[in-house]
């Protein structure tokens, strides 16, 4: 089953960017001199950045440059505090430091300064990728991998470019906004278990479990497939390798890069949900989910379900509990236009809108965007035309109860930003863009349509059980009125939404 179009190259390239340490010299050979300086300097102009039209009003982005992995995200002393993979220099991968945001909704935030930079001389001199923060005896403390050149031998990232050495480091906060942290000078992993050869040792999430702290990172086996490698703590300083907690299987092609063949996972992310445990993680440029029985004496995994978190531009996630308790899960959105487009733009990749994730009663991974994102709502149609302004609204499309095909089209009078097809006849299929996507709900069971529109992305949620995430770039700027067409449906509603920021460069 097809769930990828042509289209699906320029993602390939952004996602694969991830790792791929581009210098500035390297990455601005091929531009004009004045694009060259721009981008060393990362001195894109804000005036240009807030008048551009791809760039979203309602997500969550850095005021310049590049972003990419979610990290961290935790809610501490009635805020939610956000970190993110950011390049502080240019709208390209490279120099990785920990961006930090806070909200008090998740959805309205404000930028804070940085809270990780690669040390000089440190085990993390060369980037402070991804990690997760928790709370232990009331301190907050971050858990991240650390990147430091080294030979060959000594690799653990080997991606054809690089040889890196992986090691796991914390730091530790005492300011209650979380503004400063403290880095501990030494890894509190400094290699993989003796005897165990990998393709990669990064990403640590961690949890407290009964009477220990637990940790994964992103591992896997050459020619064997990706696995997440399971530690155990009673401090967070002094960890004791377990086993894998689970292994996939190499997808049989060869390259540099172990992620892009399957025999690498990253950005693995664990936790439990309902009556289950679910574990997420990124491979081959997809994002997959798994939900299983966990035996807490043995620690050992058994996988029942699995599947597609996102079918579209969506990678590297990572989750937190809110206020209430509910499991959210937020994602990097990669940019899927070539890498000069970004560079001229300033910007590139933005995090998803936060989304509630949930056990369905097939125990199948259910998800959908917060409730909350109604207070964005401004104006509203629900009959004669349905419209929406300034690239940025919302739709609530409801399936008719009889066996209907449904379609729907977002678009202006000349241009089609997104369509979507259900096949009510058996199999039932749902299409975007012409692409089937995989469903396994009967046509009684669906109810609903959800579609956000930011600009250049735009997310799509069918019920609880299918996400897609597309990034629109030929934008009708002759036309700001985004029109949604809908045929075979109940009833629809359409909603233009407030952005969060006066500027585009999101809230200081």
């Amino acid at each position: 089953m097809s769930i990828r179009s042509n289209s699906r190259t320029p993602y390939i390239e952004a996602a694969r960017s991830r790792r791929s340490f581009i210098t500035s010299s390297l990455a601005t050979a091929a531009l004009p001199m004045i694009e060259k300086a721009n981008l060393i300097a990362g001195q894109t102009k804000p005036a240009l950045i807030a008048t551009d039209p791809l760039r979203p009003q309602y997500h969550l982005l850095p005021m310049a440059n590049w972003m990419n992995d979610p990290n961290g995200p935790i809610y501490w002393n009635g805020q939610y505090h956000l970190f993110y993979q950011y390049n502080p220099h240019a709208a390209v991968w490279g120099d990785m430091h920990w961006a930090h945001a806070v909200s008090p909704d998740m959805i309205h935030w404000r930028h804070m300064p940085l809270a990780l930079s690669p040390t000089s001389q440190g085990p993390d001199q060369d980037g402070c990728f991804s990690g997760s923060t928790v709370v232990r005896n009331g301190v907050p403390t971050i858990l991240y991998t650390g990147v430091a050149s080294t030979t060959p031998e000594e690799a653990t990232l080997r991606d054809g470019k690089h040889n890196f050495r992986e090691s796991q480091c914390i730091a530790t906060s005492a300011s209650p906004d979380l503004r400063s942290w403290v880095k501990s000078p030494r890894p509190v992993i400094q290699r993989p278990p003796h005897g165990v050869a990998i393709t990669g040792f990064r990403d640590p999430c961690v949890w407290w479990s009964g009477t220990s702290w637990f940790m994964l990172l992103g591992s896997g086996f050459a020619k064997v497939g990706g696995c997440v490698l399971l530690y155990r703590s009673s401090d967070l300083h002094h960890w004791e390798y377990l086993h894998p907690l689970l292994s996939g299987t190499w997808n049989g092609l060869r390259g540099v890069d172990p992620v892009d063949s399957g025999e690498m996972w990253e950005c693995p992310d664990f936790f439990p949900l309902g009556s289950k445990h679910v574990l997420l993680y990124s491979t081959e440029r997809k994002v997959y989910w798994t939900v299983g029985e966990l035996d807490s004496q043995s620690m050992i995994f058994h996988p029942e379900r699995k599947g597609l978190l996102d079918t579209g531009a969506f990678y590297a996630p990572k989750t937190m509990l809110d206020r209430e308790g509910n499991r959210i899960l937020w994602g990097w959105i990669p940019e899927t236009r070539p890498e000069r487009d970004s560079v001229q733009a300033g910007w590139a990749g933005l995090i998803s809108l936060p989304r509630v994730l949930s056990l369905q009663i097939d125990n199948s991974l259910g998800m959908q965007p917060i409730s909350s994102l109604d207070t964005l709502r401004m104006i509203s149609s629900v009959e004669g035309p349905l419209s929406f302004d300034q690239f940025c609204g919302e739709a609530i499309i409801r399936f008719a109860r009889s066996g209907q095909d449904l379609s729907v089209a977002l678009g202006s009078a000349n241009r089609v930003y997104l369509a979507v097809h259900f096949r009510s006849s058996f199999p039932h299929s749902i299409f975007i863009d012409g692409v089937e996507l995989p469903i396994a709900k009967s046509q009684e069971e669906l109810r609903q349509l959800h579609i956000f529109m930011d600009a250049s992305v735009i997310e799509i949620f069918v019920d609880k059980s299918l996400a897609h995430t597309k990034r629109v770039y030929e934008l009708d700027l002759d036309s700001s009125e985004t029109r949604v067409s809908v045929s075979g449906h109940r009833d629809a509603a359409v909603w233009q939404l407030r952005p969060i920021s006066p500027d585009r460069l999101t809230t200081n």
